[in-house]
């Protein structure tokens, strides 16, 4: 089969062609880069099937296209050390008749998309994972690479999609007997529910996680079962009882980033329930060590909203230029909290006008994006702006006096200060 051949079989990589097409100059580093990585993985398409009885020198003459382009590419970006790392392994992999070998440069390049925060070019490349890797692929890489799909379909709010994918990866690892992954793809369903706002169905699948998980001593699988429950038990108008869950997560949690992504949804707990104390120090703590680009944004947001709520004017405004500076690499859900965090901080300063015209921005990008339990939320504050005037005048005592009292709130305040010491 000649080289033009297996091109037409092989998909567009139209997520890095969109890059390219929005960047702002050809010569522009995200146009290089952009087309750097098409270039890259229409080289690793080349691996799939399609291209079993390519000959080696239509395979090296393209690998020296891909070269080329990679050299032209910024030399102090971690994406161009994914991509030439990429060319190398297919390389590897091509010569050897072994597609496995490509597999690991694969999802380390899909994970840096993803903690980046491209969404859709990050799915591109876990699909072609799947697609190239085929049969090859062990069983574990193939399991690992649906639950990473899946958890991008539903970061992209494609639920129904995500949940497919989750079915998928748990029907695979019950074969295997991968009770670990079978448990992840339990807990990925509950969060695709919790999404969807069947937040009964998603709290009852979890707390059958949670007996599974303790059951086989799986301290991942209980971490991450009870943040989502936490986070499940707050959007059910439960935050006091969803915070111990949160500080049980990162306490099981044994990596840095996992451990800050907790850190940020207590954080945002914490400042529900009336404790701004120990919400900014849990969100702070994020900031100062450092974690991926939406937990960072997140928690940027959430110390906006914290200033507000204290009427620090210059915190509120200092926190709002960060994340403003952010907002074009936001993805929608983000991008829309922002917005709407930013509108309540503007009629808590008075400014209802400003307030309920960036709420209208943020109804319009939570709409577009199907995040319909926050577009929900920011029609009901856009309908009450006017009559809160009073209430937004000085710092709502009542509330923080609420669930703040709670004795497990109070207990995983004190360990939050203990932690910042």
């Amino acid at each position: 089969m000649s080289e033009a051949a297996v091109q037409k079989q092989v998909p567009s990589h139209a997520a890095f062609l969109e890059r390219l097409a929005g960047a702002p100059a050809p010569a522009s580093a995200r146009a290089r880069l952009g087309q750097g990585a098409f270039v890259t993985l229409r080289l690793v398409d080349l691996l799939g099937p399609a291209g079993a009885t390519l000959p080696l020198a239509a395979f090296q003459y393209q690998l020296a296209a891909t070269e080329r382009s990679c050299h032209n590419l910024p030399g102090d970006s971690t994406e161009t050390a994914h991509l030439c790392g990429l060319v190398q392994a297919a390389a590897d992999a091509f010569r050897a008749r072994n597609v496995q070998l490509v597999a690991p440069a694969l999802l380390a390049y899909a994970h840096y998309l993803e903690d980046d925060l491209r969404l859709p070019e990050a799915l591109d490349v876990l699909e072609t994972t799947l697609r190239v890797g085929g049969a090859a692929l062990g069983s574990g890489d193939r399991i690992a690479t649906r639950l990473r799909v899946a958890r991008v379909l539903r970061k992209l709010n494609a639920f129904d999609a995500a949940e497919r994918a989750y079915e998928a990866a748990g029907a695979l690892a019950a074969a295997s007997g991968d009770r670990h992954s079978e448990l992840l793809s339990r807990i990925g369903r509950a969060n695709a529910l919790m999404g969807r706002g069947n937040l009964l169905e998603a709290g009852r699948s979890l707390r059958q996680v949670l007996s599974d998980s303790e059951g086989l001593s799986d301290r991942d699988a209980q971490a991450r079962a009870h943040q989502v429950m936490a986070v499940v038990l707050s959007l059910a108008g439960q935050p006091a009882e969803a915070i111990p869950h949160e500080w049980r997560a990162f306490e099981l949690y044994e990596d840095e980033p996992s451990r800050m992504r907790v850190l940020s949804d207590l954080g945002i707990m914490l400042l529900i329930v009336g404790d701004v104390d120990g919400a900014e120090r849990a969100l702070t703590e994020v900031v100062r060590r450092g974690a991926g680009q939406d937990v960072l944004d997140n928690a940027m947001i959430e110390l906006m909203h914290c200033a507000s709520y204290r009427r620090d004017r210059l915190g509120f405004e200092r926190w709002r230029e960060r994340c403003q500076a952010r907002c074009e690499q936001m993805p929608p859900n983000i991008l829309a909290d922002f917005y709407f965090k930013s509108g309540i901080g503007r009629a808590r300063f008075g400014q209802f006008d400003r307030a309920h015209a960036v709420l209208a921005m943020a109804l319009t990008v939570a709409e577009q994006a199907g995040v319909h339990e926050l577009a929900f939320r920011i029609e009901r504050v856009r309908a009450g702006l006017r009559d809160c005037q009073q209430t937004c005048s000085a710092p709502s005592a009542a509330v923080a006096g609420s669930e703040c009292g709670s004795k497990a709130v109070r207990e995983v305040s004190a360990a939050l200060s203990r932690l910042a010491t």
